[in-house]
């Protein structure tokens, strides 16, 4: 199962924000969409970075409040790894743990086409298991 599969179910749509937004609209921006990250465009419209909830917490945990008046950028993780369509699942779930983040943006040909989370991926790599049982269930009745 590639993570194309993944966004062809799901959807490709990519919540994004600028990285001269403050951290107060972005987390806004996060509670209003339920999600847990945005992707950070930089002024061609290409990634310059990602901002998690997690991102905020640290700003907030060092600074203060006064970090929610701070700009994305001083908060994101500037150096965002990204997969392609073709990546398997299980290439993508190597990558998150590896990098131990939960959001991956998906580029082809350096652009933004979508992006995965864990939840994306764990639920496609459980649905992959419960057909694999299914199947062999079925091998088995029949032979």
């Amino acid at each position: 199962m590639t993570v194309k599969a993944i966004l062809d179910a799901k959807g490709r749509d990519v919540v994004s924000i600028a990285s001269e937004r403050t951290l107060r609209e972005a987390a806004e921006l996060l509670a209003e969409r339920r999600i847990g990250a945005v992707v950070v465009l930089d002024g061609s419209g290409r990634i310059g970075g990602i901002l998690s909830e997690r991102d905020i917490v640290r700003a907030v945990a060092r600074d203060g409040a006064s970090a929610l008046d701070m700009a994305v950028s001083v908060a994101m993780t500037a150096k965002v790894r990204t997969c392609r369509e073709s990546h398997t699942v299980n290439e993508v779930m190597q990558i998150m743990t590896q990098g131990r983040f939960r959001h991956l943006p998906v580029e082809e040909g350096g652009s933004l086409v979508g992006i995965v989370s864990i939840g994306d991926v764990v639920k496609r790599r459980i649905e992959d298991v419960e057909r694999e049982a299914e199947e062999i269930r079925t091998y088995i009745a029949t032979a």
